[in-house]
C-alpha cells in the first residue's frame, strides 16, 4: 500500500488512577476525563487531534470502571462503534498495545497503530500531525518509531530518548532510553542537543510489534494472545478473559522492546507537549493572563501573580496569594504552594488510610444512562439530582430499604412503578415506595432531569436490587 495511503489505527491508552490531580480527578474519573481547557476532556482533545490525518475510528483501552465514561464520550463525538477495549486489570502498556494488535491480526488486517495517551495535552496539533506523517513511512517499513518531544528545559520528571544516526526526513535512530536524570544530567542533555524527552507515542505496525514481543518478552506475548483469543464483544466493548490476563506479567513498552529492539527509530516532535502530570506542569501548560495566572470558573483576584486556580461551582476569591494552587470542586477544595503541589498524593494516601468517598469519586457520579449529583443528605434522606441522556433508561429495580420521591424539572420521564406506566413532563412528580419495583426512562429528544428525594433507614447505593438492565448490571 502506498504510504500516503495508508490508514492508521489510532490506539489510545486510558487508563490512569486519578491521584496526581486530586481533587479534580479521582479513580472513578481520572484526569483523562476532566474538560480543563473548554467543553471537551482530555481523550476527547485526544481524538480531535487526528483529524487531517487518515486513520480508523480509534481503539481506545480502560478500566473496567470507566467503561461507561468513555463510552459517553465517544458517543458525544459520534466515534463510538464497538471500540472500547477494556482491560480487567491494569498490566501496564505492552500488554495493553498487544492486546490491541492481537485483535487487529485476529480480524484480518494489520494496519500501523499510533499509540498516544488519552492525557497529554498537545498545543501545535499541526506539528504533530506532521511527526506522525513522518513516522508512518518508516513504520511501513518495520520500524518501531517513538516522538521525541523537544526538550523546552532541563525536566527531570521524564526519561529522555538519545537519538542516534540520521535516518530520513528529519528521524533518527534511537542511541539509548534513559531514566529520569538529576537536574545537573538534564542540563547536560539540554546542552547538548541529542536528547529527546520520552513522551511515551509510538508508531508500528501491529505485526512488527508483535513479533519484537515475542523476541524478548515471549510471556507477554503468549499471555497477550491467549487473552484475545477469549475477546468477546459486549454492547460497545471488546472483553477478554479476566483470569487469562491477569496472568501476564506488569511491564511498560519501553523496557518490554523499545530498549532492546535494533529497530527503534526516534521523530522529533515539537508541538507543545505536556504530560499535565503534576498541578505544576498543568499551571505551565494552560494559556495565562498578565499576571501569570491560569484560571478557570468564577475568580476574582487581587494582587494576586502566578497561581492555577479552578473553581467548579462557586466564587473563589484571592487577595495577595503568589505561586500557589487552588482547586475548588463541589465536595473538596485543595490549598497549596505550586512548588509542593505534587504532594497532593499524601493528602490521597491519608484519605485513603480513612476510606474516604472523596478518593474514588465526585459528588457528581456518571453511570451509563448519564448522571446524578447528590446535592444534599443527612440522617434518613438524601437528595440527588439526575440527569438521563436521550433514549436511555435505567434499570428495572427495587429497594429494601428507602422510598422515592421524583420530581421532573425539564424534560419527559416514562416512569413505571409496578404495573403501571405513566408520562410526566416538566413540574410533575410521582411517589415510588419501599420494595416496589420501578424504572425510569428518557423517551424524548432532550436531556431529562429530575430531582430525586430518598427517605429510609439505610441510602446505600447497595439498595439497589436490580432486575432487568440494558447495560448488564442486573
Amino acid at each position: 500500500m502506498n504510504d500516503e495511503n495508508r490508514t492508521l489505527l489510532p490506539v489510545i491508552l486510558a487508563g490512569g488512577a486519578g491521584t496526581r490531580l486530586w481533587p479534580l480527578s479521582r479513580e472513578l474519573f481520572p484526569k483523562q476525563f476532566l474538560a480543563l481547557h473548554g467543553s471537551k476532556s482530555f481523550l476527547q482533545t485526544t481524538i480531535d487531534r487526528l483529524t487531517g490525518l487518515r486513520v480508523d475510528l480509534p481503539l481506545v483501552i480502560c478500566n473496567e470502571e470507566h467503561r461507561f465514561v468513555v463510552a459517553e464520550q465517544l458517543r458525544g463525538m459520534h466515534k463510538l462503534g464497538g471500540n472500547i477495549l477494556l482491560e480487567p486489570v491494569g498490566r501496564n502498556t505492552a500488554p495493553a498495545i498487544a492486546l490491541a494488535a492481537w485483535n487487529a491480526v485476529r480480524a484480518g488486517i494489520d494496519p500501523i497503530l499510533l499509540v498516544l495517551s488519552a492525557d497529554h495535552i498537545v498545543q501545535d496539533p499541526e506539528s504533530f500531525r506532521k511527526a506522525v506523517s513522518t513516522a508512518v513511512p518508516l513504520a511501513g517499513k518495520g520500524g518501531l518509531v517513538t516522538f521525541g518531544v523537544v526538550p523546552s528545559g532541563p525536566e527531570t520528571g521524564f526519561g529522555y530518548i538519545r537519538r542516534g544516526d540520521a535516518a530520513s526526513d528529519g528521524s533518527f535512530r534511537v542511541a539509548e532510553f534513559v531514566e529520569k536524570p538529576s537536574l545537573e544530567t538534564a542540563e547536560k542533555y539540554l546542552a547538548s542537543g541529542d536528547y529527546f524527552w520520552n513522551g511515551g507515542m509510538f508508531c508500528f505496525q501491529a505485526s512488527r510489534y508483535l513479533q519484537e514481543l515475542e523476541r524478548y518478552r515471549p510471556d507477554i506475548a503468549s499471555a497477550c494472545r491467549l487473552a484475545s483469543e477469549s475477546m468477546r464483544t459486549d454492547m460497545d466493548f471488546l472483553r477478554v478473559d479476566a483470569d487469562l490476563f491477569k496472568a501476564c506479567a506488569d511491564q511498560s513498552i519501553d523496557y518490554a522492546v523499545m530498549e532492546h529492539t535494533d529497530s527503534a527509530y526516534v521523530v522529533p516532535m515539537d508541538a507543545g507537549w505536556s504530560d499535565a502530570g503534576t498541578f505544576s506542569a498543568l499551571w505551565q501548560a494552560l494559556p495565562r493572563d498578565e499576571n501569570e495566572n491560569a484560571h478557570f470558573g468564577d475568580i476574582v483576584e487581587h494582587d494576586s501573580r502566578g497561581n492555577l486556580i479552578i473553581a467548579e461551582n462557586s466564587l473563589v476569591a484571592t487577595v495577595g496569594l503568589h505561586d500557589a494552587v487552588v482547586i475548588q470542586t463541589k465536595d473538596a477544595v485543595l490549598v497549596a504552594p505550586r512548588a509542593r503541589a505534587h504532594e497532593v498524593k499524601q493528602i490521597v494516601a491519608k484519605l485513603k488510610a480513612s476510606d474516604r468517598r472523596e478518593v474514588r469519586s465526585h459528588r457528581q457520579v456518571y453511570r451509563p444512562w448519564g448522571h446524578y449529583d447528590s446535592v444534599d443528605a443527612a440522617g434518613r434522606y438524601q437528595v440527588k439530582r439526575i440527569t438521563v441522556v436521550p433514549g436511555a433508561k435505567l434499570s428495572l429495580q427495587k429497594h429494601h430499604h428507602r422510598s422515592e420521591h421524583w420530581v421532573v424539572v425539564s424534560g419527559t420521564a416514562q416512569v413505571t412503578v409496578g404495573d403501571e406506566c405513566r408520562l410526566l413532563t416538566e413540574n410533575q412528580s410521582i411517589y415510588i415506595p419501599v420494595g416496589v419495583t420501578h424504572c425510569l426512562e428518557n423517551p424524548g429528544k432532550i436531556s431529562l432531569e429530575i430531582i430525586e428525594v430518598q427517605v429510609g433507614p439505610y441510602l446505600g447505593e447497595d439498595d439497589i436490587v436490580r432486575l432487568q438492565d440494558k447495560y448488564g448490571r442486573s
